[in-house]
């Protein structure tokens, strides 16, 4: 079985996001969402809000599950069985960054692969900072987070 990892911090999740879920669950047998937690950064989300919203969001996937970790991303990926890790790329900006995490792995272990895969046009501009300052300074964010995360969000501001 061909398992991949999913991993960032999703503060929120994205349409963005789940569009290249959408393309790594077609290609892999089974790909594990892995909410990063670092427990010296305050979050916009509470990494439990998170990972009940993802998993909201994604239950029409069979093969895709939600876990969260705090550590390195190559130990949890070690730890779950997977081969390879997903990144997602929106622009020619998010290569350089994304390259050089991905050779930091290798260094790490030669065992698990990065395959980057990007999102369609009408997501590029999405990222989660985008979504928080929509967010708080009362824009409409709708069109850019699935709905569950849509409807935490309009809850949470009402009270």
């Amino acid at each position: 079985m061909k398992i991949a990892i999913y991993p960032g911090s999703f503060d929120p999740i994205t349409k963005g996001h789940l569009d290249i879920l959408k393309t790594g669950a077609e290609v892999f047998d089974k790909v594990i969402i892995a909410v990063a937690h670092n427990s010296s950064k305050q979050g916009f989300l509470p990494p439990d809000v998170r990972v009940k919203l993802i998993q909201e969001s994604v239950s029409h996937l069979d093969n895709v599950e939600v876990d969260s970790f705090e550590g390195l991303t190559i130990e949890y990926a070690k730890k779950r069985g997977a081969k390879v890790l997903i990144r997602g790329l929106r622009a020619v900006s998010d290569f350089e960054y994304e390259l050089q995490l991905s050779q930091a792995n290798s260094a790490l272990s030669e065992d698990i692969k990065t395959v980057f895969l990007t999102t369609k046009p009408k997501y590029n501009f999405i990222s989660s900072s985008t979504i928080k300052e929509i967010y708080l300074n009362n824009g409409d964010i709708s069109k850019f987070v699935p709905e569950p995360v849509y409807d935490y969000l309009l809850k949470r501001k009402v009270c």
